[in-house]
């Protein structure tokens, strides 16, 4: 057989047919898993005979699973290809590169600077060069007249020097971010049976033949078909787009889809297809494919219908040519995603997703902020340029009075040109595009220190958002208990054990059905290893409540796994897998006689309440009426639960022949009338750094509520254990059904009113759903009777906390319990499963906001005395002080090398001991306002001092005024030295932004802030000395060198005495840089917006100024970019997880803002459209229509 062709996607796999080898192919297993149903099964039949012959045809054994032999996993990888999807090749350094010199400021500089260099070349004859007026002359020397190219080549070489940095930047991040994701990736793994035993092996290892055990919260990592199932649902929306869950069983629909999660029961698959061959893998393969080639005409044509729709809907003035101008500014229009469904659907959709969920909060405040200086920056510059220009004009035509010489010309635009690139100079300064830059950094330096301290952080927003925490709802086992389950209490036979009973304490026959039941009544998977270590503790693998128990059936001296041997899983008859719902576990045996006997288990007040016989001391069962039940209660369950013990619930039930076939379906009638065998009580340790955590929390301004599924009292123990209730507080424990009853109208509809009289005291909620974990989580979020919004972190394990994890502002899910379905839903997962690593990460949060704070506090001081020299500078000596070259050097200072230095400052404890900044904190406080104004201040007294009397000070000949191609001046050479040195010294006064004295404090922990100051020092001092004409300096003297250093010094002695002032009595100060507040935002411009699903805020800034060649949002995009490379596909796991994640949104109404691009499959249009350009647009959202 040839390549396998498909759909345009090449196959490197080649397919000799090998039924030497297997007894079916790649091709025959290709087309036998794009059936689905009925057909499957028919189809196996047909052709296998059953799944058993499958099996044999693929050489393996469906109880047994493969040999696990290297030499037949290479066969099979060969033959069928590995579980890898290979991920989208990274951008080039070169690519990069030329990103980089995008960026529209640089062009318009490199443009100046090629003109200015071809002009310099031009010699009009000597005796003509004095009818050109006065600033034209003077450069007579032969050497000056030489040298007037250099100016414009040493602002190609700056460009360069930019250009080559940023790229750099982009390319670490990058390659930073790769690592983070195939990090994500070596942590999934997944159960198969290989050589009769189950061990867990990386998803990438997973070969054809293989027998993976599934169980509930699983992403399937590859497609395979059903040998064994109990129970077993299967979401398939990610692929299908129906939210509704299918069952899968033998008889009805054995086939299994890659990238689909399990969301009740468990079984064994035999796996038929992997990577690039799953069903999956075949779709990612197509948009791949799609994304390299260039967009079809179709689809051209398709966008342009979609354009003139959207123009024609509405016709009135303003609104349309806000329209317009989105339509002609690419970005802006590709920031929209391409919606699919036009129709009703979409309108509803609009309406009930009106409260957008921002983009990162601080993202937001900085594109703002960084718009506003843009805005600010262009208008100098131009100004700069026309007073320039205006000057020269009027001096040399009306002052001297001469006439325009036609050979004079060329001198006059090369005059133009200089103005043209001081102005440039002036924006490049202005524009603080190291912002994004500053984020980034201390974003991806967070993350990467984070991950030491087990955090891994899926979204790098979250970073940044859980410095904003202001409640944590955390979910009890595993987080703040150790997950290590052990019965310590138990009432059997009509007694109260406080300690495990010896085996001889209970008559035989009930000990013997009670260790069956446990045997057979919990998930195969769940098993007791021997310890790792000599003396240490029992290994507990799969679910931690079984695990408890089968220890108890250890204690018992009896072994459970002698009679799974006896009764393999293949023999239950029938098994209820626990949910949420049912809150309990049953299993059903067929016995020799033909009879039933089903044996459950679960939460003890809901199972005892179906139970009407309880087994006595003798092994009879006997009546157990209502009021022997409230005894037991008060008796036995409530003492355990106040112990902070689960209690866990064992009955039986015996269906005898003469009562026929049970219907099996009919839960209720089945699940009633059990006989209770006992009750036991389950002890979780109290994590013992949790309390310590949670009192840090408390301290930072954090409330922290416990929400669990189990019992009330159990929850109020561990609570009271933990801190997060102190004896004597007024706070309220619900559970469930209150919590329901209290925030439900007459009508049974939540009111949102109704919450906000219970959450700020509410501080336990016990016996909650899902759904209620969902409802307090977004009934907190959107409260509005607090001053400020409340901004939630949630933990979450199990399947059913995705909506809720999703919901959150920052979703926490475990790493060891949590499952895959969880760990998509979340933002950080948590790889030690530990309430206190959510402090750490709350510590990081807020550092990343701090050190964004710190920079900011450089930056814009720069910004401000740079512009303003440079403009009042141009306007009075008719050149700017400061010239370009030296400007892009100070930028690169400012930029590039600052927000390295300010942004990676390690955290410290003092971080917790302020309350949370919250959303609508500027980003500017007034105390760095008086900063900023005060560092201002000393440096433009100092530089006009030197401007204007400098010369008479340090006895030099005068720089200003001076002619075209004029010698760098000694004069102006201290006045750019000075000004860099005073930079230095004000980046150590940046480091504290709350006013604190200190700024030396804990300087030294940090290595790269020192080597950068150092370094930066050491380039000044060679540019100065050595810099010559290119950077017009001239070599200075000892002295000099001193005078500017103690100039220099003196910003941090001026910074002692700005920080003696108290902000407090400086009323005038303003704060900048807020967030975009809701209803800030006009009625049509949220109309327009709706089709978005998150606001960004630079696009509302355009839309309004339509200022779209600046340079900070570039950067920003540049930015954006590289986090979008990290987030889209970059694997196979990592894809399908993305992939899932937009699934299981279709389920609830929650906003998913997990990345700025997005793949989402829907299955509206037939045509399968991959939008190229919008895949290449930074932060916009893509969507792939696929059909099903």
């Amino acid at each position: 057989m040839a390549n396998n062709s498909y759909s345009g996607v090449k196959n490197s796999l080649m397919e000799a047919n090998h039924d030497g080898e297997f007894g079916c192919t790649l091709k025959e297993l290709r087309s036998l898993m794009e059936l689905r149903g009925a057909e499957a099964i028919t189809k196996i039949s047909e052709t296998y005979g059953d799944t058993q012959g499958l099996c044999n045809r693929l050489k393996t054994s469906a109880i047994d699973g493969l040999s696990g032999q290297p030499a037949d996993i290479e066969k099979r990888i060969e033959v069928f290809g590995q579980n890898l999807i290979p991920p989208k090749k990274p951008k080039t350094f070169l690519q990069l590169v030329w990103e980089a010199l995008q960026d529209v400021t640089l062009i318009i500089l490199e443009v100046a600077a090629v003109i200015s260099l071809g002009l310099s070349f031009y010699r009009p004859p000597d005796t003509e060069r004095q009818h050109c007026g006065k600033a034209a002359g003077g450069g007579h020397e032969e050497g000056d007249a030489e040298a007037g190219w250099i100016e414009g080549a040493a602002i190609l070489l700056s460009v360069i020097c930019v250009v080559l940095v940023t790229a750099f930047n982009d390319w670490s991040k990058d390659k930073q971010f790769r690592g983070l994701q195939s990090r994500i990736e070596q942590e999934q793994k997944f159960s198969v049976v290989r050589g009769g035993q189950a061990i867990q092996i990386s998803v990438a290892e997973i070969v054809v033949g293989d027998v993976a055990q599934v169980k509930y919260g699983d992403l399937l990592p590859a497609d395979g078909v059903l040998i064994q199932g109990n129970d077993l649902k299967i979401d398939e929306s990610s692929l299908t787009g129906e939210s509704d869950q299918v069952k899968k069983s033998l008889d009805k629909d054995p086939m299994l889809l890659s990238g689909t999660h399990v969301m009740e029961g468990s079984g064994k698959m035999l796996v038929t297809a992997v990577g690039v061959n799953s069903q999956t893998g075949i779709i990612f393969t197509l948009l791949g494919a799609g994304e390299d080639d260039d967009e079809d005409d179709e689809e051209k044509k398709e966008k342009e219908e979609k354009k003139k729709q959207k123009k024609n809907k509405k016709q009135d003035g303003s609104v349309e040519n806000r329209k317009k101008a989105k339509a002609q500014d690419g970005a802006a229009m590709e920031m929209q995603p391409l919606n699919s469904d036009e129709g009703a659907d979409a309108e509803e959709k609009k309406k009930a997703s009106v409260p957008k969920k921002e983009k990162s909060v601080l993202q937001g405040k900085l594109t703002k902020l960084a718009v506003q200086i843009g805005k600010g920056g262009l208008l100098m510059s131009a100004i700069t340029v026309i007073i320039l220009v205006v000057l020269f004009v009027v001096d040399t035509f009306w002052f001297q009075g001469l006439p325009w010489v036609k050979d004079c010309t060329p001198i006059y635009i090369q005059f133009f040109v200089k103005f043209f690139i001081i102005g440039v100079t002036v924006l490049v300064v202005a524009v603080p595009e190291g912002l994004p830059l500053a984020v980034t950094i201390s974003l991806a330096y967070s993350v990467k220190k984070m991950m030491a301290d087990n955090n891994l952080v899926r979204h790098l927003d979250a970073c940044e958002t859980m410095g904003n925490a202001t409640a944590i709802c955390s979910d009890k086992t595993g987080t703040l208990t150790m997950n290590r389950m052990t019965v310590v209490q138990a009432y059997i036979a009509e007694k109260h054990f406080r300690k495990i009973p010896k085996p001889e304490d209970i008559p035989t026959s009930i000990l013997d059905m009670l260790v069956l039941g446990i045997a057979v009544n919990s998930a195969y998977t769940t098993n007791i290893l021997p310890p790792e270590k000599e003396g240490g503790l029992p290994r507990q693998v799969g679910n931690k409540t079984e695990c408890a128990l089968l220890g108890f059936s250890n204690d018992l001296k009896r072994d459970y796994q002698a009679i799974r041997a006896e009764i393999p899983e293949e023999k239950l008859y029938k098994v209820y897998t626990f949910n949420s719902v049912r809150k309990s576990m049953s299993t059903v045996l067929k016995m020799a006689d033909g009879s039933f006997r089903m044996f459950s288990k679960g939460a003890s007040e809901i199972l005892l309440k179906k139970c009407y016989k309880i087994v006595t001391a003798n092994g009879e069962p006997k009546i157990f009426r209502p009021r022997d039940r409230d005894d037991m209660v008060k008796k036995v369950i409530e003492p355990m639960a106040s112990e902070g013990l689960r209690t866990i619930c064992l009955a039986y039930r015996d269906f005898p022949t003469s009562e026929g076939q049970p219907d099996w379906d009919n839960e209720t009638d089945i699940l009633t009338g059990l006989t209770c065998i006992c009750v036991v009580g389950i002890e979780d340790p109290v994590r013992p750094e949790v309390p310590d955590a949670i009192k840090k929390c408390q301290r930072a301004g954090i409330t922290v509520r416990m929400v669990t599924g189990d019992n009330i009292n159990t929850a109020r123990a561990i609570a009271s254990k933990c801190g997060i209730l102190h004896p004597g507080d007024d706070f309220l424990c619900l559970d469930g059904k209150e919590f329901n009853r209290r925030i439900r109208n007459e009508r049974g509809e939540i009111e949102q009113e109704r919450i906000d009289k219970i959450w700020p005291k509410l501080r336990v909620l016990a016996r909650s759903s899902p759904t209620d974990k969902h409802t307090l989580v977004k009934g907190i979020i959107d409260s509005t009777i607090a001053e400020q919004r409340q901004v939630v972190a949630v933990t979450g394990d199990g399947t059913n906390d995705g909506p809720a994890l999703k919901k959150a502002d920052v979703g926490f899910a475990m790493g060891i319990a949590g499952t895959d379905v969880a760990k998509e839903a979340s933002d950080i997962i948590l790889t030690d499963d530990n309430f206190s690593s959510i402090v750490k990460a709350v510590m990081w949060g807020r550092n990343v906001y701090d050190s964004i704070s710190k920079f900011l506090q450089f930056q814009l001081t720069v910004n401000v005395v740079a512009v303003i020299v440079a403009f009042t500078g141009a306007c009075i000596t008719q050149d700017s002080p400061l010239k370009a070259v030296q400007m892009l050097w100070v930028n690169l200072i400012m930029d590039t090398f600052a927000s390295l230095a300010l942004a990676t400052e390690p955290p410290t404890e003092a971080l917790l001991l302020r309350k949370p900044y919250g959303r609508n904190k500027p980003l500017i406080s007034r105390t760095m306002m008086k900063n900023i104004l005060g560092h201002a201040v000393y440096q433009l007294t100092t530089i006009f001092t030197l401007l204007f009397v400098g010369e008479k000070l340090f006895n030099i000949d005068s720089g200003r005024n001076a002619p075209l191609h004029a010698p760098p001046s000694e004069h102006y050479t201290i006045v750019f030295n000075t000004f860099v040195l005073m930079q230095l010294f004000n980046e150590i006064n940046a480091r504290k932004i709350h006013g604190e004295r200190n700024v030396f404090e804990g300087v030294f922990n940090n290595p790269i802030f020192c080597s950068i100051v150092l370094g930066t020092f050491i380039i000044q001092i060679l540019i100065v000395q050595i810099g010559g004409k290119p950077f017009s300096c001239v070599a200075l003297s000892l002295d000099q060198w001193l005078w500017c250093t103690f100039l220099g010094f003196g910003s941090l002695l001026w910074g002692q005495i700005i920080s003696s002032i108290p902000t407090s009595r400086l009323k005038f100060l303003k704060t900048a840089g807020h967030g975009t507040q809701k209803d800030e935002i006009p009625e049509y411009e949220l109309e327009e917006l709706d089709d978005v699903d998150e606001i960004d805020h630079a696009e509302r800034e355009l839309r309004r100024g339509q200022i779209l060649w600046f340079r900070g949002l570039n950067r920003i995009q540049t930015q954006m970019d590289v986090v979008s490379a990290f987030q889209s596909g970059t694997s196979f796991q990592g894809a399908l997880r993305r992939q899932a994640s937009n699934s299981s949104q279709q389920q609830h109404d929650v906003t998913n803002v997990s990345s700025p691009t997005h793949v989402a499959f829907s299955t509206t249009t037939t045509t399968a459209t991959a939008a190229n350009s919008a895949s290449a647009t930074v932060g916009c959202e893509c969507v792939f229509s696929f059909s099903a």
